[in-house]
């Protein structure tokens, strides 16, 4: 292999690296709610969610396109650029996977690209107004969006089934919420797996490989999917209990109405080529439903606490984008480019071992939440009382 065929080759795998992470980090967003309400059982959601994820990576590009030309100019990207600013988007999903906190994987990728192509090539690099009307704005927006559709659903679903009796109610809900959560999942593939899609397509402009303006080819697109399937399969459940039972006490007819508006929105951002954080849609769908159903008990400082982490996403991952790239270039070369790697896969694996201790679990994933993502430890049934 030459030298550039080499980092090439350890893009490929990062930005690979990268997808498995948003698949685990994001499986909250379209199976949180169901795992709950216990419309489907733990490893049934993530195993559904995963084969939807796989589909919907293949119905539509136009998100892909806005990530590999639309947001920097890829004249100016290398692929240490496109490594760099893979390496602030994994950091940061993997803090706020361990912190619990359901923050967006689209705008840590996004904010570790941008940072990187700032370091290497200045901000005249970056295309400002695509990053605004592309991301920003609907980042901004979506929130709101998806949480005033769910919470007129959630309002118009109770009122019109007043009058049902609450098994069956509940019961029908379940099953609505299992063709709902499906179609987040197929609108999650269609989005987020497109953004590691657009990163690749970036990254064999940049050595070459493609012309400028190319299309992803299939192999990247297969590609991508699988990752963000087994990512999704591997399950991500503590940002699956920081939503599901960290935000509010979660019914069936909620649950089903924030699914559904979570859904809409994101396949309406996608048709647009809109890259669009799933966790804003799916977090604002989850609070609207808790504004539209009668006494129900929002937890807003947890709302507060993750609304921070959504602020501090493209800033934070675009400096340690950029700290990546300073490192990898004041190293040099291809060398420059495994040592960083070797140190995030170092990373990677020390935030895994601590997440392990106390771990979250299909098993325990439902219990009550008691302030912490992590759940209370289980009574030593073994010990022998007097």
């Amino acid at each position: 292999m030459t030298g550039n065929d080499a980092v090439l080759a350890l893009v490929v795998a990062t930005a690979l690296g990268f997808d498995f992470t948003n698949g685990f980090h994001d499986t909250g967003n379209a199976m949180a709610t169901s795992i709950v309400t216990e419309a489907l059982r733990p490893r049934v959601a993530v195993a559904v969610s995963a084969v939807l994820n796989l589909v919907g990576a293949f119905l539509s590009t136009a998100v892909a396109a806005t990530i590999a030309g639309g947001l920097v100019d890829s004249g100016g990207v290398t692929l240490t650029v496109v490594f760099a600013g893979l390496v602030g988007g994994i950091l940061w999903n993997l803090t706020t996977w361990f912190l619990g906190i359901p923050s967006s994987s689209s705008h840590a990728l996004i904010g570790g690209v941008v940072g990187a192509t700032m370091a290497a090539a200045g901000a005249s690099a970056v295309k400002w107004q695509g990053l605004v009307s592309k991301v920003i704005v609907p980042a901004a927006l979506s929130p709101f969006i998806a949480g005033t559709v769910a919470a007129i659903g959630t309002y118009l679903v109770y009122r019109l089934t007043r009058g049902v009796p609450e098994r069956p109610r509940g019961r029908g809900f379940r099953l609505g919420q299992v063709g709902s959560a499906s179609m987040v999942s197929l609108a999650h593939g269609t989005n987020d797996a497109q953004k590691t899609m657009g990163v690749i397509t970036l990254a064999l402009i940049a050595n070459g490989t493609l012309d400028t303006g190319a299309r992803s080819p299939t192999w990247v697109i297969a590609s991508c999917a699988t990752a963000i399937a087994l990512g999704t399969y591997l399950g991500g459940w503590r940002v699956i209990r920081a939503l599901g039972k960290g935000l509010l006490e979660i019914e069936p007819p909620q649950g089903m109405a924030a699914e559904s508006a979570s859904a809409a929105v994101i396949l309406s951002s996608t048709d647009f080529g809109y890259s669009l954080s799933t966790t804003h849609v799916a977090t604002g769908s989850i609070l609207g439903s808790g504004v539209g159903r009668k006494g129900a008990v929002v937890r807003w400082h947890i709302a507060r606490r993750m609304a921070v982490a959504w602020l501090s996403t493209l800033p934070s991952s675009a400096v340690v984008g950029a700290a990546a790239y300073w490192a990898a270039h004041w190293i040099g070369g291809t060398p420059g480019i495994v040592v960083i790697f070797i140190a995030l896969v170092l990373a990677s694996v020390a935030f895994f071992a601590a997440s392990r201790h106390p771990a979250v679990t299909p098993e325990n994933v439902n219990a009550a939440w008691t302030g912490s993502v992590a759940p209370a430890p289980a009574p030593d049934t073994e010990k022998v009382t007097w």
